[in-house]
């Protein structure tokens, strides 16, 4: 898919519609800009706000995924109380 588009005197383009709708662009997206081999290459991105970042980092997302998996995988206990779970939490360091 391409389509000429003219650079403004700012420097601005505008990203055609139909090429917005198939990268999922809407108004207020950001879009990281990179060079590439003499080419301008347009990536969207979401930007996160600084408290939140420690969830999205590569560790913490990893763990997340591992915790889906034992979810999927039927790799949970449950407890009634929560004296139930932290004496199992007692017994598990027990056997380390």
């Amino acid at each position: 898919m391409e389509q000429l588009v003219k650079v403004t005197r700012g420097g601005q383009v505008t990203i055609p519609a139909e090429m917005r709708r198939h990268a999922g662009i809407e108004i207020g997206d950001y879009v990281e800009v990179r060079l590439e081999g003499g080419r301008l290459v347009l990536l969207p991105k979401q930007v996160i706000d600084k408290d939140q970042a420690w969830f999205w980092a590569e560790g913490w997302q990893a763990a997340e995924r591992e915790a889906e998996e034992d979810l999927r995988a039927g790799r949970v206990e449950t407890f009634d109380t929560l004296d139930d779970l932290i004496t199992d939490l007692d017994a598990g360091e027990a056997e380390d």
